[in-house]
């Protein structure tokens, strides 16, 4: 009649399970056998973690890995596969967000033994196909089958391959920035990076300029900190049916080999970027990220390859910015989709790198 707080706490967490049914207090004897070698103040933040969905930044989650017992997978991989992705087998699946308190442990001895298990500071691994299925390189030729209006979000491959959609046509690009990435107009600080907010063809707001390491892109989220889509100036225009959907939107992180997305959406990302493509492409490919997947959009090492290259061959066409990243909301584009160019998507963003280089 009379629990614990420690009993409702693993009770709780067993309910939260990814596709535990309403009533089912039991639970696989992996999971329960995990939790009640926990200790009440880790039971307390992993649900804490779990309650979120990832909508506000929690602490993180610190579990040894001797609370396993005998099981061989790391506790930050079970906790993944009980409260998020079933599906994953190992480590090598995921990549740690750059909030989370392990990144700067990583390369140091880890004398404590402890590991961030909170499954919300934790993204699935996308991995652009290699090589291209042949159809995203057939020039803007649209299949008999076309998908749905309402892009399907289960569609990402084991291991988190992301699933090309074909190519977005080369625009003549003209950077919005000086290279330096120095404004002088807020004190000289240094930004790296200008987002562009569209609906089909007309921009929305003013340039959003990014001085920090990490920025949330999202619709409304009451405790979020970045670009709130909803509270640019729409001067009369209605707010597409799509702008909602967007959520908890992305998160967008500069870190030592690149920048990164990372998909905090229900709804999959489309991402067109010279750094997802060969470096003599000039049809780039568009990649669909799957909720919860992270990708490298931008490579700091090939980004200077290309703009060698670029440098000692311009192409036929004209000069590319290739410093142009466009992501889009929901909806994909190119030809597997019934839209042919970005412009006609209802919701997308354009990424502009500045100085973009690790800090």
């Amino acid at each position: 009649m009379f629990r614990s707080k420690r009993t409702t706490l693993v009770r709780r967490l067993l309910r939260s399970r990814v596709g535990c049914t309403h009533g089912d207090d039991s639970g696989s004897s992996a999971a329960n056998s995990f939790l009640k070698r926990l200790k009440e103040k880790q039971l307390e933040l992993l649900l804490e973690a779990v309650d979120s969905h990832g909508g506000t930044q929690t602490n993180c989650v610190p579990i040894s890995k001797g609370d396993l017992g005998r099981r061989t997978v790391a506790p930050h991989v079970l906790c993944c596969q009980l409260f998020r992705w079933p599906e994953v087998k190992h480590g090598g699946e995921l990549k740690r967000l750059t909030f989370c308190c392990e990144i700067s442990r990583e390369g140091d001895e880890d004398t404590s033994g402890t590991v961030c298990c909170n499954p919300y500071h934790i993204s699935r691994l996308c991995r652009p196909e290699s090589p291209p299925p042949p159809y995203s390189r057939i020039a803007l030729e649209r299949p008999k089958a076309q998908e749905t209006e309402e892009e399907t979000i289960s569609s990402t491959e084991e291991y988190g391959q992301s699933t090309e959609t074909g190519n977005t046509p080369t625009e003549r690009r003209q950077p919005y920035a000086n290279s330096t990435g120095v404004d002088a107009n807020d004190g000289g600080r240094r930004h790296w990076c200008h987002v562009a907010y569209w609906e089909e063809r007309t921009r929305v707001g003013p340039m959003y300029s990014v001085f920090t390491d990490s920025v949330n892109i999202f619709y409304d989220l009451p405790h979020g900190d970045g670009l709130c889509l909803r509270l640019l100036g729409r001067e009369g225009r209605p707010e597409p049916p799509t702008q909602p959907k967007i959520g908890y939107g992305l998160t967008m992180s500069r870190e030592d080999d690149g920048v990164w997305i990372y998909n905090r959406s229900d709804y999959a990302l489309f991402v067109n970027s010279p750094a997802l493509d060969l470096p003599h492409s000039r049809t780039y490919t568009v990649h669909k990220l799957a909720p919860g997947f992270s990708i490298m959009i931008y490579d700091h090492a090939k980004s200077k390859m290309l703009e060698l290259l670029q440098r000692k061959s311009e192409p036929p066409d004209g000069p590319v910015n290739l410093n142009s990243i466009r992501i889009s909301f929901i909806k994909g584009w190119g030809p597997h989709y019934s839209r042919p160019f970005i412009t006609s998507c209802p919701c997308w963003i354009e990424l502009i790198m500045t100085a973009p280089s690790p800090r």
